[in-house]
């Protein structure tokens, strides 16, 4: 299983970019799996469904199943899950993309907007190996691919992770 962040500032289009890079990756044959890191607390349940009332009575893990998808719901008490954690939970796949989650290790490509008027992330973060711009980026020092060309972002992310030089 290879595993591929995506970074950038808050607004910038990780997602965008991830749901447009999933379609690519299947009709490839490609298996994908995507972890996405929320900074605030979040609730896949809603109040007055069976599965929530089992969790606030006190499960600490529900399990949801239906023909079409079944989904885990566990409690961490206070204690974030590592990234590692989380892989371990995964089914096997091709290729895990990973948004957040950004002081890990793991390489990754940065969405970078010149026009949020956030700074790059990927002058101080050695772990980012390329970035994806709406704009040129003549002072970066990574290959620059442009964020409205998903099939060229495609291509070059399988280059890297089947050289082996993303990490497995």
């Amino acid at each position: 299983m290879q595993v591929f962040g995506v970074t950038g500032a808050s607004g910038s289009g990780k997602t965008t970019l991830i749901v447009a890079l999933l379609p690519r990756l299947r009709a490839l044959g490609i298996t994908v799996a995507t972890i996405k890191h929320a900074h605030h607390g979040f609730d896949m349940d809603r109040p007055g469904k069976d599965s929530h009332r089992h969790r606030e009575a006190g499960a600490s893990e529900v399990l949801v199943a239906s023909p079409g998808r079944w989904a885990l719901l566990h409690e961490n008490g206070g204690a974030e899950p590592t990234l590692a954690d989380l892989l371990a939970r995964l089914a096997p796949v091709d290729l895990v993309l990973v948004e957040g989650f950004r002081r890990d290790g793991l390489e990754k490509l940065e969405v970078h907007r010149p026009g949020l008027g956030e700074p790059p992330r990927w002058p101080g973060d050695p772990s980012i190996v390329v970035v994806a711009s709406d704009v040129p980026l003549p002072t970066c020092d990574r290959p620059v691919l442009a964020l409205g060309d998903p099939d060229r972002i495609v291509a070059w992310l399988l280059a890297r992770v089947r050289s082996g030089g993303g990490p497995g």
